[in-house]
């Protein structure tokens, strides 16, 4: 999944990165909302961890204008400020959920998980395709009852492919959602990362579609 991270505190924002990283997910970091609108404009994100107060105005401001323009992208408010009245406009304003610092980063990655599945249709965390049960709350594959043991990395692109499940995901949009702006990224990383689900899960679990991209059956 890539995502748009906007928070100007560097220690706070270091951890969050990192955490967020670390789960398999591409992050791009910004620390004003002019380099957000930027980024924005460029790439299609599928989740914004937005905070309020940022040097160069309001968080709010910027998620105001997303939904203005018909942007439905995922938006996590991150805040230090725990007033109601706040948290209801943030709400209001079409925000998809609301943590207030501190929060535990266990927690946050919990939290993004839930608003990924909500928007890539799979509400429930249990799904079972082409023979291998998925939890994608736990992270937990299994097939005839055993776990298959995924990399941080191969569930970021299962997480894709069953986002649109019975659909064609494209090779860019798999690479995307592992890298970052400025990344290095090798010609074949998408299908070495798609090999790999084969082995694990089974070879025809993802399909290829010859000069459009991969698919997992619904």
């Amino acid at each position: 999944m890539r995502v748009l991270f906007i928070e100007d505190d560097h220690v706070l924002g270091a951890a969050i990165r990192d955490h967020v990283l670390a789960a398999g997910h591409a992050v791009d970091w910004m620390q004003r909302l002019d380099d957000a609108r930027l980024a924005l404009a460029s790439v299609p994100y599928e989740l914004v961890l937005l905070d309020l107060n940022l040097p160069d105005g309001r968080g709010l401001d910027l998620l105001k204008q997303l939904r203005a323009a018909g942007n439905a992208v995922p938006v996590i408010i991150t805040t230090a400020q725990d007033q109601v009245a706040i948290r209801i406009e943030g709400l209001n304003s079409g925000a998809d959920d609301y943590l207030v610092k501190p929060f535990d980063l266990a927690e946050m990655g919990a939290r993004i998980a839930a608003v990924a599945r909500r928007y890539g249709g799979n509400p429930t965390p249990e799904i079972t395709t082409a023979g291998v049960t998925i939890d994608l709350g736990r992270r937990i594959a299994s097939i005839d009852g055993a776990h298959a043991s995924l990399t941080a990395r191969e569930w970021a692109v299962l997480e894709r492919l069953l986002a649109r499940r019975g659909g064609i995901v494209t090779k860019s949009e798999i690479a995307d959602s592992l890298y970052a702006f400025g990344a290095e990224v090798a010609s074949n990383a998408v299908e070495v990362y798609v090999s790999r689900l084969r082995k694990k899960l089974g070879r025809d679990f993802v399909q290829t579609i010859r000069g459009l991209g991969y698919q997992v059956k619904a």
